[in-house]
């Protein structure tokens, strides 16, 4: 194996990498190496050759005869000539002290190479770089307020109401004897159509005032009766077009029926909060359904026969609830709300839905995932970090140094995939623990509404972040490893992990390629970022693009961690098995 020497004309990392090697006793192919590193070999039928590796002694002479054996060395080893003798002792050393020696090395090399460090600061700012960028780029000071609902979630809290006060306990039935939707093909073109989530039914409420407290029992466009409550709540019930809701204090009871005379429970709702009067009464909502990459409004008619109330009074009110809020699509040309009776037949018209609000339902909603929108310039960071951590090596010859040192050669990989792996994840975790409240804050300041999370969501997405950052940097040390060529293994590794992710945050990229992508790519990982919640009751695109991801956040890290453990693998077979 050729044994190279520093020399004063290598680059600083070099020089630094070489000075990091000088502080601890090593093998180099066999050779006992201590202190000024003096290489010790025997040639058949000569004396020892010594040689210094730390540099040339001063004058003329010396550095011809240093230079003289160190050209007769390269050559008697390329030949073949000389046989080593082991350095048992080093060699005992190395198992003494055992991998914890070869962690220490490699923690040493790495924090002593300015340009790395550098790299994971930067890494960093650019996730609080581009946490203040996202805060301050839009301005909603002034727009309509979100609607909130008892949980605290946004929510869609726009349909027609017809109603009229209810004091105390009493009920109220209904038949629905018809619901017909439509939907606009073209400006002033209105179809009939088919709006799975059209909703037409009994309700009572605690007020008309938004996000208010509510328990609704209904029949639907294309799921059948449903039992809803508090916006977060569906409950499936038996097919049949009449229905019941009963009030007893703050417990709501629903029932359906096919023949008026036996009833069937669907579900109960306790309404903290509803007071002695509520609004009850019937509603109509269509919400806006899917029309390719977008979605077109729509509206729905009902047709209510039978109607029969208990302890209610005064009289009917119609009126479109939440006509202003930013979470209401609004109705299609030429339409609107309204409500006609005839001899006990209500004829109900309306648009909108009551359910809890979804990024498209709410666009311009943010999201802790926006706010961190830096994570893909830290990736590219710590993917030229992880890649040069290695490469460098290859580049400088270092490698045989560090591979001579070391009898197990997996040893090295293993150890240094976990001083990056360690360094990076701090450097990451700090980064989002500073970017994440900042960029919060901005973006209120403004009047975006950011959609709420838990604190305990809050702290996966910060350590999910890191970790991402990390294993994406294990990553790109493994294809170093293997490629050993800087440019080739980060140009890999970026077009493995970020292009996904930016092609996934193209609007017009199909719902199935990117679900797919986010699926088999390592950038699945990214779902460790998702706050928002996918409802079955909301019709959505539920896309990467729009914040959701097929998997769940910490399956989506482990897509990244097997490309990074297989790519680690193979590189430490390789490693064993090719001339360092």
């Amino acid at each position: 194996m050729p044994i190279e020497r520093a020399r004063t004309s290598k680059s600083s990392t070099t020089r630094i990498l070489t000075a990091a090697h000088r502080r601890s006793s090593c093998v180099l192919g066999g050779c006992r190496v201590e202190g000024p590193c003096i290489r010790r070999c025997q040639i058949p039928g000569r004396s020892p050759v010594a040689a210094a590796a730390t540099g040339p002694e001063r004058g003329a002479a010396y550095n011809r005869r240093h230079e003289f054996i160190t050209h007769r060395n390269r050559v008697g080893f390329a030949r073949g000539d000389f046989t080593v003798t082991p350095a048992v002792t080093s060699q005992r050393s190395v198992a003494r002290n055992g991998f914890l020696q070869v962690l220490h090395a490699e923690w040493t090399k790495f924090r002593t190479v300015r340009g790395w460090l550098i790299g994971m600061v930067a890494a960093a700012l650019l996730l609080v770089l581009f946490a203040v960028l996202a805060g301050l780029s839009s301005n909603q000071k002034g727009a309509p307020p979100v609607p909130v609902g008892p949980g605290g979630e946004p929510v869609t809290d726009s349909f027609y109401f017809v109603h009229r006060p209810l004091a105390g306990n009493g009920s109220i039935t209904v038949s629905v004897s018809e619901l017909k939707s439509s939907i606009p093909k073209g400006p002033g073109d209105l179809r009939p159509g088919t709006v799975p989530w059209a909703k037409a039914g009994l309700i009572i409420k605690q007020g008309t005032r938004r996000g208010s407290p509510y328990a609704a029992i209904m029949v639907t466009g294309g799921h059948g009766v449903r039992m809803q409550d508090s916006y977060v709540h569906d409950a499936p019930g038996p097919a049949s077009g009449r229905l019941r809701l009963d009030r007893s204090g703050d417990l709501i009871t629903g029932y359906a029926s096919t023949d008026g005379a036996h009833w069937t429970k669907v579900g109960t709702a306790r309404l903290s909060g509803l007071g002695p009067t509520a609004q009850v009464g019937l509603f109509v909502a269509s919400p806006p359904v899917l029309d390719g990459m977008g979605t077109a409004g729509s509206v729905s008619t009902a047709v209510f026969r039978d109607l029969h109330m208990r302890r209610t009074g005064g009289e009917w009110t119609g009126e479109q609830l939440g006509a202003a809020s930013p979470t209401f699509a609004g109705y299609p040309d030429n339409t609107r709300g309204s409500f006609a009776e005839t001899g006990g037949r209500f004829t109900v018209t309306g648009a909108g839905d009551i359910a809890p609000a979804v990024r498209e339902t709410l666009p311009t909603g943010g999201t802790l995932r926006d706010v961190l929108t830096g994570t893909f310039a830290a990736l590219v960071a710590v993917i030229v970090v992880g890649a040069l951590f290695i490469t460098t090596e290859y580049r400088t010859k270092m490698i045989h140094l560090t591979v001579a040192a070391i009898p197990r050669r997996s040893q090295v990989l293993l150890a240094k995939a976990i001083v990056l792996w360690a360094v990076t994840f701090v450097a990451g975790l700090l980064g989002t623990v500073i970017a994440a409240p900042l960029g919060e804050r901005l973006a209120r300041d403004n009047g975006v509404y950011v959609f709420p999370v838990p604190s305990s969501t809050e702290l996966r997405v910060a350590l999910g972040t890191a970790a991402l950052l990390a294993t994406a940097a294990v990553l790109a040390l493994s294809v170093g490893a293997v490629l050993r060529h800087s440019a080739g293994a980060v140009t890999t590794v970026v077009v493995a992990v970020v292009l996904p992710y930016v092609l996934t945050a193209l609007p017009f990229m199909p719902a199935s390629a990117a679900n797919w992508l986010s699926l088999l790519t390592p950038e699945a990982a990214f779902a460790v970022q998702q706050t928002l919640v996918k409802y079955d009751q909301v019709t959505s695109h539920y896309t990467p693009y729009n914040g959701y991801y097929p998997l769940p956040p910490w399956a989506g890290l482990a897509v990244l961690a097997a490309y990074a453990a297989a790519s680690l693998a193979t590189a430490t077979i390789l490693l064993n098995k090719r001339d360092a």
